[in-house]
């Protein structure tokens, strides 16, 4: 069940509790959406004593850093004959997926190759730590605690900082949301769940939200599980039909679309 029983918080970043990091946060949350998941259930989640402030796991976002895309990967030898055992393999999967939303087969195969190694790797950060970390950034107190501890010799100004800092909250406190009541309507333990740097979820890189509304069953067992690859390959069909996908589509339009999946240039 995904209503964990009470318990003492651990130690959260610069020597605050776990309550304190997450208060208002909670209390917002209640406000905001107690009606809908139950104050009680709320509480239950973050008074688990794997939920706690990721200030390591969020520090990038409000850092200077180079980084270089290698998406040349993909196309080596090796990534192709993979993508191509793993057709085969779910040969009937992507076969549905094609005819009820439109979506080549190839076209979900290698977005899944792309987002995950084909699920080989679907991320390491527990995601409502990420998320609850960001969205907690709307209070003000936090947020200068948060400041204080990042290494001055790579951190934004202050300024950037706040921008950056006002944008990822908002972002997060929505995913957050989706998120929670995803997990009360899978019945799933809150810190079992691992995923990307920015809070996505499985095979195909759901956002909480995108999971909500375009999440697929695709294996029918009545639950929609992203790291299962049958759920994950409707659920990439699903998401690009609903933002135009369609059989025939030009490579104009094409990329548009592939675009609002992962929104790289490259």
């Amino acid at each position: 069940m995904a209503a964990a029983v009470f318990s003492t918080p651990g130690a959260g970043f610069c020597g605050q509790s776990q309550h304190s990091d997450f208060d208002s946060l909670v209390q917002r949350l209640i406000k905001d959406a107690g009606d809908q998941l139950g104050a009680e259930f709320i509480e239950s989640v973050f008074a688990n004593p794997g939920v706690h402030f990721a200030s390591k796991g969020i520090s990038s976002y409000f850092q200077h850093r180079e980084s270089k895309l290698n998406y040349g990967q993909f196309l080596d030898t090796p990534s192709i004959k993979k993508a191509s055992a793993y057709m085969k393999k779910h040969q009937k999967a992507l076969e549905l997926a094609q005819n009820a939303f439109g979506v080549d087969q190839e076209v979900i195969t290698a977005i899944l190759l792309v987002e995950t190694r084909l699920g080989t790797y679907t991320g390491n950060q527990v995601v409502i730590n990420i998320l609850a970390t960001m969205a907690a950034l709307e209070d003000n107190d936090v947020r200068q605690r948060f400041w204080k501890g990042l290494p001055e010799e790579n951190r934004f100004s202050k300024k950037r900082f706040e921008e950056r800092a006002d944008a990822r909250a908002r972002w997060a406190y929505y995913e957050l949301k989706a998120f929670l009541e995803y997990i009360k309507q899978e019945e799933l333990d809150p810190v079992s769940i691992k995923g990307s740097y920015a809070g996505a979820v499985g095979i195909a890189q759901f956002m909480p939200s995108n999971i909500i509304k375009l999440g697929h069953d695709g294996n029918q067992d009545g639950r929609i599980d992203l790291f299962n690859h049958e759920d994950a390959i409707l659920s990439v069909a699903r998401y690009l039909s609903h933002h135009g996908w369609e059989p025939g589509i030009d490579r104009s339009k094409a990329e548009k679309v592939v675009h609002r999946y992962n929104p790289s240039s490259y």
